[in-house]
């Protein structure tokens, strides 16, 4: 058989291999992004306790779940949006709304975020905000 050296040996190497393999299983801790408001020129975001709503120019939009963020401050999260045209809106006018995948990153105060129609994966614009800024919207006419 093994020699008593050998045998230790293996033993914490199994060991060891245990303890890498149940930490890289663990889930990640997510952190929900609290409410307030965030904003950039063309963009504004309004978090609440479970969604959020998106004013952008000639555009609206929503979040329709917990806006949750992983360690790193990487997330991915899920609602529509709604391209706007200047004018009234007619009686008549269906629905503009598509899904839309929303991801990014946040980090301290500055929130960097893709804007991507699930559909079509077209990416409707990267914009870069700020925790507490108000942000500038420019409506269509």
């Amino acid at each position: 058989m093994f020699s008593p050296n050998r045998t230790k040996l293996l033993v914490l190497v199994s060991l060891l291999l245990l303890i890498v393999v149940s930490a890289a299983a663990k889930p990640r801790k997510m952190q929900r992004l609290q409410p307030g408001s965030w904003g950039a020129p063309h963009i504004r975001i309004d978090v609440g306790q479970s969604s959020a709503t998106i004013d952008y120019d000639c555009a609206n939009g929503t979040i329709d779940s917990p806006l949750t963020f992983d360690r790193k401050g990487n997330f991915t999260w899920r609602g529509t949006h709604n391209r706007e045209h200047g004018g009234p809106i007619r009686v008549d006018e269906k629905s503009n709304s598509r899904p839309a995948i929303y991801t990014g990153s946040i980090k301290g105060d500055t929130m960097t975020l893709t804007v991507k129609l699930a559909d079509s994966k077209e990416v409707v614009e990267t914009f870069t905000l700020k925790r507490g800024g108000a942000g500038r919207v420019f409506k269509c006419m």
